[in-house]
């Protein structure tokens, strides 16, 4: 994908805000975090901001709609008990059409783009969708 004749790069279409949590963090806190700031994904990250794994709207929804709120089950359940520990980065350099393959071929919808191996921001398939809709882009 090109914009003014150049590959666009992941970092010119990233969203800057990497919103996370920690494995401590309760799976309706998350959800609530999640509702907050309207995203549908949390990345779990240790105390030196390195990732653990990644939450989504989907994982939460599917643990938290099939227990009551009286049951054990939700004193026990943790972040950790529900998050994917693969979590699939890009670079922040890499180009746009390289993220858009990297989602397909995944099936994941976000990634975390990582620059000098640290979490700068997430591209979503809903940020390139945007820009195609915008006509920033250009498919090749």
């Amino acid at each position: 994908m090109f914009y003014n004749g150049e590959k666009m790069k992941v970092k010119e279409a990233m969203n800057q805000d990497v919103i996370t949590i920690t494995s401590s963090t309760r799976p309706p806190e998350a959800f609530q975090k999640m509702y907050k700031e309207g995203v549908r994904r949390l990345f779990v990250m240790d105390e030196d901001g390195e990732p653990l794994g990644v939450v989504s709207y989907s994982d939460l929804i599917g643990v938290l709609g099939t227990i009551k709120p009286s049951a054990k089950d939700v004193v026990s359940l943790q972040i950790t008990d529900i998050m994917s520990k693969e979590v699939i980065t890009i670079s922040a350099d890499d180009g746009i059409e390289d993220a858009a393959n990297l989602m397909l071929r995944a099936d994941i919808s976000g990634l975390l783009v990582l620059e000098e191996d640290k979490p700068v921001g997430v591209i979503t398939k809903t940020d390139i969708c945007r820009m195609v809709a915008a006509e920033l882009l250009i498919p090749s």
